[in-house]
């Protein structure tokens, strides 16, 4: 039990210390620099520097005219015809110049839209060309296959006609192959 109350006691005793520590780092640099003016204001008044006789209380720092003290600057230039005269006009030629610009931009993005799209018609015709002459390559190749599937079957029908004519006269296939095998031994030899 008496451990409890001597941890507790010391506890405390920290938290008191911490509590000043803290309060001494918040407030310790503006009492130091009240103390360090204070040290100077001493000083200086026993030098030999008379004090000065002026009550700034009673004026600002920085005085403005009665009639300049209008602090609505909106209504400023309204009652001055000259002044609004001048102010529309250069707002009406402040307003020009920015239409010009903006039709300038538009023409510029206009002038550049059209650039692409007749380099995109450009592209576009060289492809059709390319397709043109591809489907026509294409159509060739068709005719001439058709006409290569025509003369095989012409020729189809002439072979069998030939083979027939032949197999009427007395020819064997079998025989004919070596009939044809033994002259060409016997022109080689």
């Amino acid at each position: 039990m008496a451990m409890n109350q001597s941890g507790a006691v010391l506890l405390r005793v920290g938290l008191v210390v911490v509590a000043f520590c803290i309060a001494g780092y918040i407030l310790g640099p503006p009492l130091y620099w009240h103390f360090i003016e204070g040290l100077a204001a001493v000083k200086q008044s026993s030098s030999t520097c008379a004090p000065c006789l002026c009550d700034c209380s009673s004026q600002p720092i920085l005085s403005i005219p009665q009639g300049l003290s209008n602090t609505s600057f909106g209504d400023c230039a309204k009652s001055d015809p000259e002044v609004n005269g001048d102010t529309e006009k250069n707002f009406a030629e402040l307003l020009s110049e920015e239409l010009k610009l903006r039709e300038n931009a538009a023409l510029e993005s206009q002038q550049r839209a059209d650039m692409a799209l007749l380099e995109a018609k450009k592209i576009a015709s060289q492809y059709q060309k390319e397709a043109d002459k591809c489907n026509s390559g294409m159509e060739t190749c068709e005719e001439a296959r058709e006409k290569a599937e025509l003369t095989l079957v012409a020729q189809k029908k002439l072979t069998a006609l030939w083979e027939l004519r032949a197999r009427q006269k007395g020819w064997k296939e079998g025989v004919a192959k070596s009939h044809t095998q033994s002259q060409g031994k016997v022109q080689t030899a």
